[in-house]
């Protein structure tokens, strides 16, 4: 437990760089438009001085703390910073007290609590009547979902903000200040090329925090020149975030070709060449639930029903990406990658689509047969709806010969299937079916 004087604190420059550069100000803030833009609710509840008990709740790294001490600042109340890890009941209980005698006097009092999801129950409803009261104003702040890890009671006295992972741009605008603000890097001069800061920001997944300690790390092994300044080269960069620097850009065209060359190898049943492009693109910090993504519209676009298990791999690989994150799932898309590449091809479910919108989109206004209709209603049944309907199940074979299409689209084929893999039964059952149909309209009177 730690009470801090917002006024008087400074920070060292032996102080972390993430700690030295801490905004002071809704100005200075980077990040959270959603919630602190102009509109946004946490930004008219500040402006208001309408503060209540909240939990912040996001990855790491994303200002879940600094946010917490600007809105003391703003609100001119004691800050009471809570660890969870070594802070008991009886400590609670002693910084209540000492809030509620400060409520009396007319001062404010928050109390922050970092990872609250550590604390137990009990440590949990120690606050339940201060907050129920008034005596402080909490604020949590958690990695995990609120709902399963804060007592219901609790979490049902305070609002819940979700935080979000820092976007590249965020990150770019963080380390570009970090490199004028004499409060970090301003005081020296710092070559770095700006594809070099890209990469940081990358690397950097949305985490302030570790982007900056990243940038910290590479200036002080950066090369100093005669002048004094120091120079930020790729093979220093490199050594920190230990990773070679690959040309990759998650909005720009090499994005689009190498997803694009992974495909082409799955679909061209070359397993090799698609786990190259898919590591090219792992390690040089693609999102890989993007990845999960593509294989899953994969599995039906260019495997379809010549194995309906591909798309099962595919989506259990967009789980498991989920569960486990990077580095670990990336043997998972591996695993659905090499399953997908060796899988036998059919493209007859994307081909059939493909010319169903097309006379979809040329008639839209073609009606829905009469013998399919649903006759709910007496009007309805006046009118037909559901007059003729066969009811497949009422036969041996279970088919009718009844038409399901509209007249104008009589004989026309959208699924036609491929002979390979699975698809093969399918073709040959589907044959049959038609086989079947023609015969009980050529033995209707």
């Amino acid at each position: 437990m730690e009470q801090l004087s917002l006024f008087s604190e400074e920070v060292t420059i032996s102080a972390p760089l993430a700690s030295r550069l801490r905004p002071q100000t809704l100005d200075d803030y980077i990040g959270q438009e959603h919630l602190l833009g102009k509109g946004g609710v946490l930004r008219k509840i500040l402006e208001k001085d309408m503060i209540s008990s909240m939990i912040f709740w996001g990855p790491p790294g994303v200002g879940k703390t600094t946010l917490a001490r600007i809105i003391a600042h703003k609100t001119k109340a004691s800050f009471i910073d809570f660890s969870a890890v070594t802070s008991g009941i009886k400590e609670i209980k002693d910084v209540m007290k000492r809030a509620e005698d400060d409520r009396m006097m007319g001062s404010k009092t928050i109390v922050f609590v970092d990872e609250i999801h550590r604390f137990n129950k009990a440590q949990q409803d120690a606050f339940l009547p201060y907050v129920e009261k008034g005596s402080i104003i909490l604020i949590g702040a958690t990695t995990e979902n609120p709902s399963f890890e804060i007592n219901s009671a609790l979490l049902s006295r305070c609002k819940v903000f979700v935080l979000k992972a820092l976007t590249e741009e965020d990150m770019l605008k963080i380390l570009h200040n970090a490199l004028t603000d004499r409060r970090g890097l301003g005081q020296s001069v710092i070559h770095i090329e700006e594809r070099l800061l890209k990469a940081i920001a990358v690397f950097a997944d949305g985490d302030a925090r570790g982007g900056l300690n990243t940038l910290d790390m590479a200036v002080l092994n950066g090369q100093i020149e005669p002048d004094g300044s120091i120079t930020v080269r790729e093979d220093v960069l490199e050594q920190c975030i230990g990773k070679k620097m690959l040309l990759y850009d998650r909005n720009g065209e090499e994005h689009y070709n190498l997803i694009s060359a992974l495909h082409k190898s799955m679909r061209n049943s070359d397993p090799d060449a698609a786990i190259y492009w898919l590591a090219r693109m792992l390690e040089a910090g693609e999102d890989p639930l993007y990845v999960a993504r593509r294989l899953v519209r994969f599995a039906s676009e260019d495997v379809g029903m010549a194995d309906s298990q591909a798309l099962q791999v595919a989506v259990a690989a967009y789980q498991a990406c989920h569960f486990n994150g990077m580095p670990e799932c990336n043997v998972n898309l591996t695993h659905a990658v090499v399953y997908l590449s060796m899988a036998p091809k059919s493209n007859a479910l994307y081909t059939g689509y493909g010319r169903a919108k097309e006379d979809a989109e040329k008639m839209l206004t073609e009606p829905v047969p009469l013998q399919i209709r649903n006759g709910v209603t007496g009007l309805m049944q006046e009118l037909h709806y559901g007059e003729g309907y066969q009811y497949a199940h009422d036969t041996e074979e279970k088919v009718t010969a009844m038409k399901c299409l509209p007249d104008a689209l009589e004989g026309r084929e959208y699924y036609c299937p491929s002979g390979q893999g699975r698809e093969a039964e399918v073709k040959e059952h589907l044959q049959q079916i038609k086989a079947f149909k023609k015969f009980l309209l050529e033995e209707r009177p």
